[in-house]
Order: structure tokens, then sequence, then C-alpha cells
């Protein structure tokens, strides 16, 4: 099966050092797993979500395995814990993040709250599309069809500003 696994950083870790070095460290961490390492994009930085102050690092990987989500997720969870991260505020600084953004299988949901593929907020992250259409172009959103380059486009497309909702006349509030 193939995957497309997103990674970020935005925290020096002691031995490999700055953030653009653990997400070579990591590509390097996958493929000594056991995963085959079919391609990796450039590394970008990127602003923060949520409550971190850290810029981050943030690249995508193809690999290929015969894991089943459930099980490449839970290895991608032991690869952050090698690498120090600590599980705790969402969106937090950390040394690692993996997260399964696609697979050859089309859509998964698990009753883990954190295996859905695809992953629920990939189309709204331009750290996350950026890599993968380098790399995953041509993949597909199972749920919405567009590729990787198309949700890339639309992402950094300018949104317009102050745009507000239309008026409901009187006739569409009022109940029958």
């Amino acid at each position: 099966m193939l995957y497309l696994i997103a990674l970020g950083s935005n925290q020096r870790h002691q031995r490999l050092g700055p953030p653009r070095a653990v997400i070579a460290a990591a590509g390097q961490h996958l493929a000594a797993r056991g995963l085959t390492l079919l391609d990796t994009s450039s590394t970008i930085g990127s602003r923060p979500v949520g409550p971190s102050q850290r810029s981050y690092a943030n690249a995508a990987a193809i690999i290929e395995t015969g894991l089943a989500p459930p099980a490449l997720l839970a290895l991608l969870k032991r690869i952050e814990s090698e690498f120090g991260r600590r599980r705790g505020q969402a969106w937090s600084r950390r040394v690692l993040d993996l997260d399964i953004i696609l697979w050859s299988g089309g859509a998964f949901a698990s009753a883990e709250p954190d295996l859905v593929i695809p992953h629920p907020l990939m189309r709204e992250r331009s750290f996350v599309l950026r890599p993968a259409a380098e790399i995953a172009g041509d993949w597909r959103d199972p749920l919405t069809g567009r590729t990787m380059a198309q949700l890339d486009a639309r992402n950094r497309r300018p949104r317009k500003q102050g745009k507000k909702a239309p008026k409901r006349l009187d006739h569409e509030t009022k109940r029958p």
C-alpha cells in the first residue's frame, strides 16, 4: 500500500539540531523502520497554527508498506516518541509530527479518533498541500475528487476580505 505522510517539526532536537535537520533524519528513520521511502518533498517553512509561537519545518513523503492504516499510525506514533515527542496540548511545540494524509486504499475511518484518512484538515493547510503537491500532485482526495495539485492551487488563491453573507429576504426567514 502507498501512503502520503506529512512531516513537521518546530522544536530543536538536542542531537539532530534544528527542525529542518529533524525532518531529514525522520525520513531516514522511516526507511530504517522497514517502510519503503519512495519520494520526499523539499522542506518548507511555515507559520504555526494554534498556540505555538515557533515556526515549523514541513515536508511530505510517499512510503510503501504492507501495514494497514492502524498499524502504520501506531508505528508513526512510536517514531514520534523516539524523537522526543510528548503528548499534550494540541498544536503545541513538537520535535516531530507525522500524519497520514492519504493512502492508496481511499477513505478510511477508525474508532480511534486519531485515524481518519484523508486527514480531515489537509484541504486547508498549505504547509501540507504544498509539499504533497510537489511529490504527489496527481493523487486524488477520495472525498472531493480533486488532486493534491488542485487543492494546493485552490488553497493559494487570495481570499476575498470583508465579504458578507447575503441578506435574507423576509419570506426566506419566515416559517409557513
